[in-house]
């Protein structure tokens, strides 16, 4: 009794948020005082976000690309010290190998910036997307004489007119296109080469960069 109930409760629900609230005229044109936005695909199936995964999908490789040459480069430069260890005395080699520590942590805080940045790009950038989208979505407002566009998933039940995600992105498309040259996004974030040949720094580049000889089982030591 109570399933049945509740389906013609929402039966009912369905009903009146279909008619006589949201109608569409003889263009077409939805006329309803509540329209409702997928924010999510808005975003990501326009041209502005399709643009912005690619940037953020490309500075990851990159960055990706980077830590690997890194890695190289760090068990090069550890493998050179570990050869010095046995012709250098105590108190010279300690100091080259806490050098090189320093290096590895300093360089490690910059990769894991650069990543942080890159996550916090695509934040950044919807953020800019949906300012930049407001004149379209204004326009929608007026057009269909609404006063309030909900976005999907705060909607228990609608009607599938309400939903205008797809006049949005067209019309969000042809105002702004990918944003280029438009407004301004954040930039992406810049990767530098890889560290210069060995220096007199050290560390354990294993626990940075997965791959690199770990120096507490073979690699640089205390003497």
């Amino acid at each position: 009794m109570g399933a049945l109930r509740l389906r013609g409760i929402l039966a009912a629900l369905a009903l009146l948020i279909a008619s006589p609230l949201a109608a569409q005229d003889a263009q077409g044109q939805i006329r309803s005082p509540i329209l409702i936005i997928e924010a999510d695909r808005l975003f990501t199936e326009s041209a502005f976000g399709q643009r912005v995964a690619e940037e953020i999908e490309a500075a990851g490789a990159a960055l990706r690309d980077e830590n690997m040459r890194i890695e190289a480069a760090l068990i090069e430069e550890e493998q050179a010290l570990t050869e010095q260890r046995a012709t250098l005395p105590a108190a010279e080699f300690r100091a080259l190998a806490d050098a090189f520590d320093e290096k590895v942590q300093r360089i490690r805080r910059e990769q894991d910036a650069k990543a942080n940045a890159i996550a916090e790009r695509g934040e950044e950038d919807r953020r800019v997307f949906l300012n930049a989208a407001q004149p379209a979505l204004g326009a929608l407002m007026r057009e269909a004489n609404a006063a309030i566009i909900l976005e999907r998933r705060q909607v228990f039940l609608s009607a599938d007119v309400l939903d205008v995600t797809d006049e949005a992105i067209a019309r969000i498309d042809a105002a702004i296109g990918s944003g280029l040259g438009v407004i301004d996004t954040a930039p992406a974030p810049e990767s530098d080469t890889a560290p210069d040949a060995p220096e007199t720094d050290r560390g354990s580049p294993s626990d940075n960069f997965p791959g690199a000889p770990d120096a507490a089982s073979g690699g640089v030591d205390d003497p």
